[in-house]
Formats: C-alpha cells, structure tokens, sequence
C-alpha cells in the first residue's frame, strides 16, 4: 500500500528487542464511549454525518484502516462503523501489542531516526503515545515505556511520525513527521509486530 513514497509492508523476521507483549495480566486502555461521534464531529468537514475519502486525509490512522471500518463499502466513514471497530478491540481483550519495525530510507537501513505513534485524540486520553528509535540495522521496537505496564502499543489509530535530527535540523521529509502523511491502526487481527517501513528522501 502506497503512501506518497511510503510503502508499508509486511517484513517476515523474528527480531523482537524491548517490547514484549504483556495482554494476558493486563486490562485494556478505556476508550471513549462517544469515540466514534467525537472523530465525526473532528473530521466531517461537510457536516454530511460521515467521514468521506477527502476528509480521510486529515487523519492518516483512519484512512489506512478505511477498508475495515467501512463495512457498507461506501467509501465513507460514519460514528456507527467507528464504534464497531472499536467493539471489536474490545471483544479482543488485548491490552498491549508488541511492535517491531524496520524503517528504511531509499532502501538503506535507517538508523538513530525516532518513530512516535500519536494516538487520534477521539479515542480519549487512555489510549498513550508511543514511540522508539532505530538501532544500526533500522529496527525499532515501539514502546508506552519501559514499565512492564506499558511494555508496548495499545490498541488504536495512530498517526505515524519519524524523525532524525542532525545538529538541529530535520533531515526526514516533512511528509513522514511535522506534516505526516503515514498512519497505522493497532489491533488484534493485524500483525504489527513485524513490518517495514519504506521512505523515500525525493
């Protein structure tokens, strides 16, 4: 799946550092019971009651997960299909999923760059940020922190930003952090222990 020069893709290897999952003794994050209203009233600039693919833009974490939220195959997104995906999460009963991912700029490992997941903010306070930085080989384990707690990703939609900061200066696109067009849902049926991350620098 293309994302201006993005391609997310699934990585088959068994590096796991860091994170681990934790589910089985802990409880999921309380998502906001108004959720799906709230990211309608956030993004449903036309006030048409749904989210449609222009309005999806604004928000990567949605709009890479349209094909399983919309269950009508309409193209749009309503309140109503948001909270059932979020039913689902819930039905899940995982609290925390590990995260393991190769970032790779032009095809060359990219290493010391920051990845962050920002949760949409429709999805209350419960739902935390989380974030690591790539080893030598471009691996990064994205954590809450360290706390066995929070030793990994809860489930949600997230904006995906990297970053890698020379002497001050950005030296990632814009695209893949302050206007950042990459997005990723966290949920129990995808494998997000597991993939790649391709950036273009052009």
């Amino acid at each position: 799946m293309k994302l201006h020069h993005a391609t997310i893709l699934i990585v088959f290897t068994l590096f796991l550092f860091g994170c681990s999952q934790s589910a089985s003794r802990l409880s999921q994050p309380t998502v906001s019971s108004d959720a799906g209203a709230a990211a309608i009233q956030k993004y449903d600039g036309n006030k048409d009651g749904a989210i449609s693919a222009d309005e999806l833009a604004s928000s990567p974490g949605l709009k890479i997960a349209l094909s399983r939220i919309d269950t009508n195959k309409d193209g749009k997104i309503t309140a109503e299909e948001i909270s059932s995906r979020i039913d689902q999460w819930r039905a899940s009963r995982l609290a925390l999923s590990s995260m393991n991912v190769r970032l790779r700029l032009d095809g060359r490992p990219l290493q010391n760059a920051t990845m962050t997941l920002v949760p949409e903010e429709f999805l209350g306070p419960a739902v935390k940020t989380a974030s690591g930085t790539s080893d030598n080989m471009g691996y990064v384990n994205v954590c809450i922190s360290p706390d066995p707690d929070e030793n990994g990703v809860h489930l949600g939609f997230y904006r995906v930003t990297i970053s890698k900061q020379d002497n001050g200066k950005e030296t990632i696109p814009s695209r893949y952090n302050e206007k950042s067009e990459l997005g990723i849902e966290v949920a129990h049926d995808l494998d997000t222990q597991n993939f790649g991350i391709d950036l273009r620098s052009q």
